[in-house]
């Protein structure tokens, strides 16, 4: 099985990177999916504030990986040649991914400030704010997660400033690419 990882900033593209590959029947797993479990359980209102600071005990609790260590037994399920892992936040977690993958492939998704920030307006998230400084905290607390380092890690960059349509022809470009590499 060949395992793929993206990463990028928040609302650069990652989520609608997952999407064209579930349609393309690529089994998606969703690292923040993980972070969302352990709020419901603790009984926590699902929003940004409690996700980060959900996320920032289980890291400190378990380590930089953890949250990539509760994916790979999700991952280690699949049956399918090709695997997607959505939502990488640090370079622990793709050291850990490369460990356990070694055919491990990350693509990164760069997309402006701005444009990001369109996005968190319009698609309506429980965890999501309208405000500038907002986005900026969330920038600055991703970073501090090893962000920066996994994006300068990454295998196969996009840039996702363009129309939908665009972001789509080269995302099945490159998930074709990857699915012939067996």
């Amino acid at each position: 099985m060949k395992v793929i990882g993206v990463v990028g900033l928040p609302a650069s593209g990652k989520g609608e990177f997952s999407k064209i590959a579930a349609e393309s029947g690529i089994p998606v797993i969703v690292m923040g999916d993980m972070i969302r479990a352990a709020v419901s359980r603790a009984g926590l209102e699902p929003n940004d504030a409690n996700f980060g600071a959900t996320a920032n005990r289980l890291r400190a609790e378990n380590g930089m990986d953890a949250i990539a260590a509760l994916c790979i037994p999700v991952i280690n399920n699949q049956t399918a040649p090709l695997v997607l892992v959505d939502g990488i936040r640090g370079d622990a977690e793709v050291r850990l991914f490369r460990k356990q993958f070694p055919a491990f492939t990350l693509i990164s998704i760069d997309s402006s400030f701005e444009k990001r920030l369109d996005r968190i307006r319009a698609r309506g998230r429980s965890d999501d704010f309208v405000l500038p400084e907002s986005l900026h905290r969330r920038d600055e607390r991703e970073m501090t997660w090893g962000l920066g380092k996994a994006l300068a890690e990454a295998d196969i960059n996009i840039r996702n400033e363009g129309s939908l349509e665009e972001f789509s022809a080269e995302v099945i470009s490159v998930l074709a690419s990857l699915g012939r590499e067996r």
